[in-house]
């Protein structure tokens, strides 16, 4: 299904109708049953994200083992060609010219060409995409073997559920980076316990019933797999005695379990005497409060477990109305009454909407006659939906000299603005750091939206100076957004550390683009936990009177 994607790309077939099928690859691999059953109970057409004409050919593939479709596409084009889609930043026109004028027909042709300099002399090519090319297939190969943590979490979480319906088993526990809930994972690790015990032999033969698992071996009482999307699995099986030692083992990173063991010699303690305590008692055992799993980076959680009062990590429960909403006047796919509708579902006060500035015209981005036109459907829909504020706002793009899109007279008109940056993220990182301070400084932004531009596994952030930005959205008194898709989780959680110390305040946005997004504030609560973030670190956690306070107070600074 991502191949025939790829290739009506190729050949340039209607975007929506490619989008289709990369939906519909999405919603099989996170399908809560296989395609054949699926397919053999006639409800795949109910699968969220699979339509009429996408059903047909998962059916064909299903049944037939083939669909004409996939083989008509890929007939015109070598079929290795689709390799070259992983390749950050590489685009679908450039696929075709380098296919066409340079013979390359997969990654590993890619690599030679470049590392022999053939594309320097090729007309449509040359030098500098020679050069960037380079750096997209380093970025590529840094990536290779993780996948995107919001990507594996519902996989993770089946295994686990299964593992859990085995007669004997007294405990099971996610482990390692998913555990730590980091942005990207190369493994699924388990914990568990069974009573009575089981040889791993039994225990392996039971995961091999498991859908979609492969691979399975063991070696003493650890089980190792392959997990549905290909990512190892882990299974390290111990007993109830040192349940609460193994899942410490087993969570934290190298640097957080080495200075912990330092901390266990100066208290005059092994590790064995650790057992039959729980994980939070091991903790306890060395004058420490617990430390929850998302900290356990080695980045001086020790030293805050020291205190008599650790700081209170944000929680979803906190969070009391978001902003960075899309509609459908630019490129979400909702209605503006759908996407309140939907905050009201999730129990919040108040949202931002905050569609595409006028620059960012490949979305349809708003002019000012349909910002107004937008107003007034707001005013509307406001008056259908009064227990949800809603709050008028743009993601402006900051332009390539710092200047905001629209003029300060109408960015005053709006109740919050999100500057970001769209474009140009090849300039130098000094040009690049004076753009986005600039912008930091006009009055009438907001929030730093997505401050780095990364795309996680797919494209790094723009070459920019991060202590100056953090620095100057602290002087300037401007917050700091943590977008929580799950293609960005931008601001890292390691500068918002680094943030948080200059006295920076945040945002938790989902960048939501339909109502199905708004699971995207979790992800941006994650990060914020990782970043020792509390609610006074975090505006979104304000009850709906203080948010218009302090909306209303940056506004009357200004006037």
């Amino acid at each position: 299904m991502r191949e025939i994607a790829f290739f009506l790309r190729l050949k340039g077939e209607n975007a929506y109708k490619a989008r289709a099928y990369e939906k519909a690859a999405f919603a099989l691999l996170h399908a809560p049953h296989e395609a054949t059953e699926l397919v053999s109970a006639g409800i795949l057409k109910d699968v969220p994200g699979i339509g009429p004409a996408t059903s047909m050919v998962i059916a064909d593939l299903v049944t037939l083992g083939e669909s004409s479709l996939h083989r008509e596409l890929q007939g015109d084009f070598p079929a290795s060609l689709v390799e070259l889609e992983a390749v950050p930043g590489l685009s679908i026109k450039q696929i075709l010219r380098l296919y066409r004028r340079a013979d390359v027909r997969s990654l590993e042709d890619l690599r030679r060409a470049c590392h022999e300099n053939r594309l320097i002399a090729i007309p449509g090519l040359g030098p500098k995409l020679q050069t960037k090319l380079l750096a997209a297939l380093g970025e590529y190969e840094r990536g290779q073997g993780f996948q995107l943590y919001a990507n594996v979490l519902v996989e993770a979480e089946q295994v686990e559920a299964a593992l859990r319906t085995m007669h004997n088993v007294e405990s099971v526990t996610l482990t390692g980076a998913i555990r730590r809930k980091l942005e990207v994972v190369d493994e699924l690790c388990f914990v568990m316990t069974l009573n009575p015990p089981a040889t791993a032999a039994d225990l392996a033969e039971y995961i091999r019933a498991i859908p979609n698992i492969t691979e399975v071996a063991c070696k003493d009482q650890t089980i190792i797999a392959s997990s549905p999307s290909g990512l190892p699995i882990v299974i390290n099986t111990t007993r109830r005695q040192v349940y609460g030692r193994a899942l410490w083992q087993a969570t934290g990173n190298a640097e957080h379990l080495m200075q912990m063991r330092q901390r266990f010699i100066a208290h005059g303690l092994q590790e064995s005497d650790l057992d039959g305590e729980e994980e939070a008692d091991i903790y306890r055992r060395v004058g420490l409060s617990f430390i929850p799993p998302e900290l356990r980076e080695g980045r001086g959680e020790i030293e805050h477990a020291e205190s008599a009062q650790p700081p209170q990590l944000l929680d979803i429960s906190h969070i009391q109305g978001c902003f960075h909403l899309h509609t459908d006047y630019t490129d979400g796919a909702d209605t503006i009454e759908a996407m309140v509708a939907a905050s009201r579902r999730h129990g919040y006060r108040y949202v931002g909407l905050s569609d595409h500035s006028q620059s960012a015209f490949y979305v349809n981005g708003l002019k000012e006659d349909r910002i107004r036109a937008q107003w007034q459907e707001i005013d509307a829909v406001q008056k259908k939906y009064p227990d949800v504020h809603i709050f008028k706002g743009i993601e402006a793009d900051i332009l390539p000299d710092g200047a905001m899109d629209y003029s300060d007279d109408l960015l005053a008109q709006f109740d919050f603005v999100i500057a970001s940056v769209h474009s140009r993220f090849n300039l130098s990182e000094d040009d690049q750091t004076r753009r986005i301070c600039r912008a930091l400084v006009n009055p009438y932004v907001t929030i730093l939206g997505h401050p780095t531009g990364r795309l996680l596994l797919s494209r790094p952030g723009y070459r920019v100076d991060m202590t100056e930005l953090i620095k100057t959205a602290a002087e300037h008194g401007k917050l700091i957004e943590i977008n929580g898709s799950r293609y960005r989780l931008d601001l890292d959680w390691r500068w918002a550390r680094i943030a948080k110390t200059y006295g920076v305040r945040f945002c938790v946005s989902p960048d939501a683009h339909a109502v199905t997004e708004f699971s995207n504030v979790a992800l941006g609560v994650n990060v914020a936990r990782k970043a020792g973030l509390g609610t006074a670190d975090v505006v979104n956690t304000w009850p709906l009177q203080e948010m218009e306070n302090f909306l209303r107070a940056r506004h009357s600074i200004v006037t």
